[in-house]
C-alpha cells in the first residue's frame, strides 16, 4: 500500500513554487520522496525556497523561467531534461488574480490573467508532455480553482481562466492518456495564501466565507498536499481528466 503513494525515484517540477500553494505542494511531494524542481521568475526567491527545502532534507533544483514565454519554457524544460534527467511529474501552479468589477476591468489585466493562468498551462504542459510521451509515462496536475465551477462578483476574467484550466485538463487527458500520461486538476477552495491576503484581512469576507463553507473556515495550504501526492503517485494510474475539488464542501452546498 505504501508503494501506491510513494514518489521515490521521481522528479517533480512545480511552477510558481517559491511561495504559497506551490511551495506547500513542493514540500509535500518532497516528503513523499520526489526530487523537486522549483520554478518561478524571481531567482532570489527561488533560492530562498530551495534552501528551506534542502535544510529539511529534500533534493532540490531551481529552474527560473517565465511560464508565459513559450520559447523560454521550451528551452528551460529541454535543457533540464538533457542535463539533469526526466521530469516525471508536472504541477502547473503559476497563477495570478485581479479583482475589479467587470464593466471596469482593464484590458491589460485581462490579458495578463489569460497569459498567466491558462497560456502558461499550455506552454509548460506541452513542453513537458513531449518528453513524457516519449517515455510512455507522466503525471500532469493543473491547479484549477473553486472558480472553475462557481463565480463571484469582481473576478469574472479569473473565473473564465480557471474554467479554461478545467477544460484544458480534459483535453490533455483526451490526447495524452493513450501515451501513458495521467492529466488531472486540483481545484482549491478558499485558502490562506499570499494571493488571498486581502480577503483574509477582510473581516466581513472571512465571516461570509465561514458561513458559506460547510467546514466553516479557510483552508490551510498543507491540506492540498494529499490530493497532489495521490494524483502524482501510482495510486491514480486510472484517474484521468478529473478535477478534484479541495474546498471544504463549498461547491457541494447552497
Amino acid at each position: 500500500m505504501a508503494d501506491l503513494f510513494s514518489l521515490r525515484g521521481r522528479t517533480a517540477m512545480i511552477t510558481g513554487s517559491s511561495q504559497g500553494i506551490g511551495f506547500a505542494l513542493a514540500r509535500g511531494l518532497a516528503e513523499a520522496g520526489a526530487v523537486i524542481v522549483l520554478n518561478g521568475r524571481n531567482e532570489t526567491k527561488l533560492q530562498e525556497a530551495a534552501q528551506t527545502l534542502s535544510a529539511e532534507g529534500a533534493t532540490v533544483h531551481t529552474l527560473a523561467f517565465d511560464a508565459t514565454d513559450h520559447d523560454a519554457v521550451r528551452a528551460a524544460v529541454d535543457g533540464f531534461e538533457s542535463d539533469k534527467g526526466a521530469i516525471d511529474i508536472l504541477v502547473n501552479n503559476a497563477g495570478m488574480q485581479h479583482r475589479t468589477e467587470l464593466e471596469n476591468f482593464p484590458a491589460d489585466a485581462f490579458e495578463r490573467l489569460l497569459q498567466t493562468n491558462i497560456a502558461s498551462v499550455f506552454h509548460v504542459g506541452q513542453a513537458v508532455a513531449r518528453h513524457m510521451i516519449g517515455r510512455g509515462a507522466g503525471k500532469i496536475i493543473n491547479i484549477a480553482s473553486v472558480q472553475t465551477a462557481l463565480a463571484r462578483p469582481g473576478i469574472a476574467p479569473y473565473t473564465a481562466t480557471k474554467g479554461a484550466v478545467g477544460n484544458l485538463t480534459k483535453g490533455m487527458a483526451t490526447d495524452w492518456a493513450k501515451h501513458g500520461l495521467q492529466c488531472n486538476a486540483i481545484a482549491p477552495g478558499y485558502f490562506d495564501t499570499p494571493l488571498n491576503a486581502a480577503l483574509v484581512a477582510d473581516a466581513e469576507f472571512s465571516a461570509w466565507l465561514e458561513k458559506r463553507t460547510p467546514a466553516g473556515r479557510w483552508g490551510n495550504v498543507e491540506e492540498l498536499v494529499g490530493a497532489c501526492v495521490f494524483l502524482s503517485a501510482p495510486a491514480s494510474s486510472f484517474v484521468n481528466g478529473h478535477t478534484l475539488f479541495v474546498d471544504g464542501g463549498i461547491t457541494a452546498s447552497l
